[in-house]
C-alpha cells in the first residue's frame, strides 16, 4: 500500500489491516508502518470500526502467529592489499587468494571483493 492516507483502499483490507491491531502485543503505529500508512489513518478505521461502519472479518478460528524480523547484518566485505612493486593485487578471504593484474579496475575489485564476502 503507497497511499499513504489509505484513502480509495477497499473495507475488506481497511477491515483486515483493523483486525491485526487487535493481536495481542499488535500496536496500531506497527500495523501502520508494516502497510506504510500513517498510524491515525488506522485509529480512524479502528474508530470506524466501533462505530459499526466498518465490519471485521470473523476471527473465529483464525490463529495469528507472531512474526519476528530479524536484520541482518552484511558481512564484512574483503579489502583488497595496497599495490605492491610486483605489480598485482591479492584479495584474500580465508585460505583462499585471488590475485589480479594491478592495472584490474577499482570497480571490478570491488565487485570480486563483495562477492568473496558472502
Amino acid at each position: 500500500m503507497r497511499d499513504r492516507q489509505g484513502a480509495g483502499q477497499p473495507s475488506e483490507l481497511k477491515a483486515r489491516i483493523v483486525a491485526e491491531t487487535l493481536i495481542e502485543g499488535e500496536t496500531v503505529k506497527a500495523v501502520a508502518k508494516r502497510y506504510e500508512l500513517i498510524p491515525s489513518t488506522v485509529s480512524d478505521w479502528r474508530r470506524m470500526a466501533r462505530q459499526g461502519k466498518l465490519v471485521l472479518p470473523n476471527l473465529d478460528g483464525v490463529d495469528f502467529v507472531p512474526v519476528e524480523v530479524e536484520e541482518i547484518t552484511p558481512a564484512p566485505v574483503a579489502q583488497p592489499l595496497p599495490v605492491t612493486s610486483s605489480s598485482t593485487i591479492d584479495v584474500i578471504k580465508g585460505d583462499v587468494i585471488v590475485r589480479l593484474d594491478a592495472a584490474t579496475p577499482t570497480a571490478r575489485v570491488a565487485e570480486i571483493a563483495r562477492a568473496m564476502g558472502t
